[in-house]
């Protein structure tokens, strides 16, 4: 019901945000793992309504590694202090790479898969749910401690990303219901249309050109990197829409009223958030 979803956000929105703008860039890792390893529970329950079932405890512990991993690679800092004089502050490593997360989680689930009593004939769905589960969730999700990490910038970026997300979403809900007519994915989900697909990414590019100056970043560039991002978390939702269609669920779970589950409420965000830092990062900080 829409009174609900709007009382959950009302809740969920202050607390997000007082994170992202007043804490730490260590506390966000936190939250944004604690996240990660709600929507992966949700997801492994989708999976196994498919018949798979994921190596639950050791995903989980990959996954909350990408956040620390994430969180120590932006421990060592660089101020540039005049034309030729840079001040480095060096930070021992305390976490691996996340390519060698990757190995570690490749070489523990064949581990894990020999010393199981699992039936054999399940393990390529097994394995299949855990991998997917960490790629498709933790990985990309883990890039917000990145961009909260950047600098002056970090926490504007992260609510960057998070408000042109909600905006988009809510444009969406409202214009998908009340005037959509033209199914976009019938297939993955019948209440999508493509009046709500445009709306979002009008509401993604308002809030581009909203935010343009806040972010002290071109507007145009600004705009490329709303409508990126909006498209790419257009694509996560979908995405999350064939999950449960596989599963032959509704929602994804029953903890945030009004939003279904916390992988309905991020679907978006888990593509959308790499879009930015790497549009950023490539893009932006590369020409300055």
């Amino acid at each position: 019901m829409t009174w609900k979803r709007i009382v959950t956000a009302a809740v969920l929105i202050p607390v997000v945000v007082a994170i992202v703008w007043y804490g730490p860039t260590g506390l966000l890792a936190v939250a944004a793992a604690v996240v990660a390893g709600a929507a992966l529970l949700e997801y492994f329950a989708l999976a196994e309504s498919a018949g798979m079932h994921a190596y639950r405890l050791w995903t989980l512990a990959c996954g909350a590694t990408f956040f620390f991993a994430q969180w120590d690679a932006v421990q060592a800092r660089s101020w540039l202090l005049t034309r030729d004089l840079r001040l480095v502050r060096f930070a021992p490593a305390l976490a691996p790479p996340l390519d060698l997360v990757l190995f570690v989680f490749v070489v523990g689930t064949a581990l894990i898969l020999f010393a199981s009593r699992r039936p054999l004939k399940s393990a390529l769905g097994d394995i299949a749910a855990s991998a997917s589960g960490l790629i498709f969730i933790a990985l990309p999700l883990s890039t917000v401690v990145r961009l909260r990490a950047v600098d002056v910038l970090g926490p504007k970026l992260v609510l960057f990303v998070l408000v042109l997300v909600w905006v988009g979403d809510t444009a969406a809900y409202f214009v998908g219901r009340y005037i959509g007519r033209l199914p976009m994915a019938p297939e993955l989900s019948p209440n999508k249309t493509w009046e709500g697909a445009a709306a979002n990414l009008v509401g993604s590019l308002a809030v581009g050109a909203v935010f343009a100056g806040w972010l002290t970043i071109d507007p145009w560039h600004c705009l490329a990197m709303a409508g990126l991002a909006n498209i790419a978390g257009q694509l996560g939702d979908l995405l999350k829409s064939a999950y449960k269609r596989s599963a032959g669920v509704k929602d994804s779970g029953t903890l945030l009223p009004g939003h279904g589950g916390v992988l309905d409420r991020i679907d978006a965000l888990i593509l959308a958030a790499p879009v930015v830092w790497y549009y950023f990062n490539l893009v932006l900080a590369a020409r300055s």
